[in-house]
């Protein structure tokens, strides 16, 4: 009886876990392009995450399928590697309804700022003032290292990560103004640690950031050009943060099995 009981409690968690309906994440990805190793360590990275945390990901290449309805089967909105811009008219629609009313959450990386006129397509002005008023301005082209600053060590997504941390290869983009006075800032780059140096600065460079004036829970997370941030503990530390924070029970969620 003494062992029954003792199997029992070291079971309980993950049977419990298992008994718990799966969130549903929908990632949106570039599937070519000089960024693509980084979409599939990416993906490699969040199979694992998926089967050991209970997530089932669909993955999608572009906008064409996204709509209110699309939107409405996931509790999570991941823009791993796409820009704001040549989304279908239906998808632009949906993915506002979905972050101003809060039906699910979005984690963004890199090319999520890059906004403006590119390819042909004008810059997607609700998308500026979603990721701070901001318009890109420029990159180091050649790649740098830099020293990630935590400004808000106390946020969740930042749980088991230092106080500062290296990413050893990043296009670190600047923009014609810091979102700093529109959105709640969680990170920054440290530029006088830029190796090796570069006259491509701001001055004042968040990294990470979230921004409270809209419903949807949502983070920024500006690194993510090369497949080398995965074996960057300090970076996948941050995903995973950053995946449930966005899908914890205080975020509305869309309804599971739709």
């Amino acid at each position: 009886m003494r062992m029954l009981s003792f199997l029992l409690w070291t079971l309980l968690p993950a049977l419990t876990a298992n008994a718990r309906p799966p969130i549903r994440v929908l990632v949106l990805y570039e599937n070519g392009g000089h960024h693509i190793e980084f979409s599939r360590a990416a993906k490699v990275w969040l199979g694992q995450l998926a089967t050991d945390s209970n997530l089932v990901i669909d993955y999608i290449n572009d906008t064409q399928t996204i709509n209110d309805s699309t939107l409405a089967r996931y509790a999570l909105f991941i823009q791993l590697d796409f820009p704001p811009y040549a989304w279908a008219p239906q998808a632009v629609t949906a993915f506002q309804h979905y972050i101003e009313q809060g039906s699910g959450g979005w984690i963004g990386f890199h090319h999520a700022t890059l906004l403006g006129e590119f390819d042909g397509y004008p810059i997607w002005p609700w998308f500026s003032t979603f990721m701070g008023g901001i318009r890109w301005k420029n990159y180091i082209a050649d790649f740098a290292s830099a020293h990630v600053k935590v400004e808000d060590a106390a946020h969740p997504c930042m749980k088991g990560i230092p106080a500062s941390f290296v990413i050893e290869k990043e296009e670190w983009y600047t923009w014609d103004t810091s979102p700093r006075p529109n959105v709640h800032v969680i990170a920054s780059v440290d530029e006088s640690t830029y190796a090796p140096n570069s006259t491509i600065k701001m001055g004042d460079h968040p990294v990470i950031w979230t921004n409270e004036h809209y419903a949807a829970r949502n983070i920024y997370i500006f690194m993510g050009h090369s497949p080398e941030l995965f074996n960057n503990k300090a970076y996948t530390t941050l995903f995973r943060n950053a995946i449930f924070w966005v899908t914890s029970p205080s975020t509305a969620r869309a309804s599971e099995g739709q």
